[in-house]
């Protein structure tokens, strides 16, 4: 059983300068919950209740984010504020969190080696923190059930434009006897446009088998430089899987926002808001007014 989370987040956040400057870009609100904690929600609804945090430089905030905040608390709990008290401890009370540095930026793949210590000789799942996965279009039980189902690891796609793919790591994938899952017979991280095997790209969730660590150890910086975990799942999809190989993909279909991109982050907060109970009425109301008067 899978009970443990990988969330690298040692990035710089370089598109959001200069809001990025001196704030994680983890912690950018969507709404009225920074990114990250999303994330961590949709983790402990797949069931993994151990996250581990690789974080860098400047993530205190991040790590605050997630740690009590007693005066706060005491200064809610006073004034009778039980509401916004719920609020403040729910992100405290979300999951066992744990966290390593990555001292040198040298990429996912190095991001991902350094959690061995901590998940050991088991399975466990990879979240990018840029990747908002919309909770009603939860793929990471899908995906935990695929590992169960063909061991080795699992991998998540969606569908893009071809001539967005060079944007992402892409998979050549064989079919299955499941809907929507896929072999992969091969990955190439960020193909030239007309060189791509298919229009299904990476995208931020992965489940993986610890055999993941021993090729991450051996394998040489890639692309920009860095240790590639794309590289390293390669070789794993050409590996027995009686020693750990073989990778499968499951294809998404839902609601993603990448919020390291400017306008899907956006796209995010008016989603998310538009969709809210407490603030979806007034807040389309005002929207629709607004696109009109643009008009």
């Amino acid at each position: 059983m899978v009970t443990k989370a990988v969330i690298p987040a040692a990035g710089l956040g370089t598109r959001f300068l200069p809001a990025t400057k001196a704030m994680p870009k983890e912690m950018l609100p969507v709404v009225d919950k920074p990114a990250i904690q999303y994330v961590v929600e949709e983790a402990v609804a797949a069931g993994l209740d151990d996250v581990l945090f690789v974080t860098g430089r400047s993530k205190r905030s991040l790590e605050d984010h997630f740690d009590r905040n007693l005066e706060l608390e005491v200064a809610l709990s006073q004034k009778g504020d039980l509401e916004r008290l719920a609020l403040v401890n729910a992100s405290t009370e979300l999951a066992r969190i744990h966290y390593v540095r990555q001292g040198d930026p040298m990429g996912l793949g190095h991001a991902v080696l350094l959690a061995e210590q901590h998940v050991g000789n088991e399975p466990f799942a990879v979240l990018l923190g840029d990747d908002l996965i919309d909770e009603r279009d939860a793929i990471l039980p899908a995906m935990l059930k695929v590992q169960e189902k063909f061991g080795g690891s699992v991998i998540a796609l969606m569908e893009v434009p071809p001539d967005q793919i060079s944007l992402y790591g892409c998979a050549a994938t064989e079919f299955t006897d499941v809907y929507d899952v896929v072999r992969i017979t091969n990955l190439v991280e960020k193909p030239a446009v007309g060189e791509a095997p298919s229009n299904l790209a990476i995208i931020g969730r992965y489940v993986l088998d610890p055999s993941v660590f021993g090729v991450l150890a051996k394998t040489a910086p890639g692309r920009g430089g860095e240790i590639q975990l794309t590289d390293a799942l390669r070789d794993l999809a050409m590996t027995d899987p009686a020693k750990g190989g073989g990778v499968h993909g499951v294809i998404f279909r839902g609601r993603r926002y990448d919020t390291g991109d400017k306008l899907s982050y956006l796209q995010a907060v008016v989603r998310l808001a538009a969709d809210r109970d407490d603030l979806g009425p007034e807040f389309r109301a005002w929207l629709a007014d607004f696109v009109r008067e643009q008009r």
